[in-house]
């Protein structure tokens, strides 16, 4: 879901809860147009309108990589836990998670720290249509280093 309105100076704001929806669609307007492959990374704020509480805000912010064009979730699980590795934070991994989101057409994956409580999940990613992809919640991950480092 977004939410779009207008702002004081009466221009068009929208703002997003995730950016996997907003890859396809380009990918599907535009990039296989130009491309066969596309592989994009991307930092974004984005917004849940939900209950704040440790962390889970309303608005976070996202690192993510989707590789759109390629169905290829063995690389991108690969490249997830590669790059929390470098972190030196232990974490649980599964394959076998029911995303929430109805785009992604198999079981998706996710990376989880216990320490967390009950926003355990740093990590999540899948396989969608057009591709496939994951994003670290920044939030969460700078939570998990700061417990980490008061141990």
């Amino acid at each position: 879901m977004m939410w779009k309105f207008q702002d004081k100076g009466d221009r068009e704001v929208c703002l997003i809860p995730e950016v996997t929806a907003l890859a396809q669609e380009m990918w599907n307007r535009e990039w296989s147009k130009i491309s066969s492959k596309k592989n994009i990374f991307y930092i974004q704020r984005c917004y849940r309108y939900e209950r704040p509480q440790m962390g889970r805000y309303r608005e976070f912010t996202q690192f993510g990589i989707e590789m759109l064009g390629s169905k290829d979730s063995s690389y991108a699980k690969d490249l997830l836990q590669n790059c929390l590795n470098n972190f030196d934070i232990d974490y649980e991994y599964s394959d076998l998670v029911k995303r929430g989101l109805t785009y992604y057409v198999e079981d998706g994956f996710e990376c989880s720290v216990s320490n967390l409580g009950s926003q355990s999940q740093i990590a999540g990613g899948g396989t969608y249509k057009e591709g496939c992809g994951w994003a670290i919640g920044i939030d969460r991950l700078v939570l998990t280093i700061m417990k980490k480092d008061l141990t």
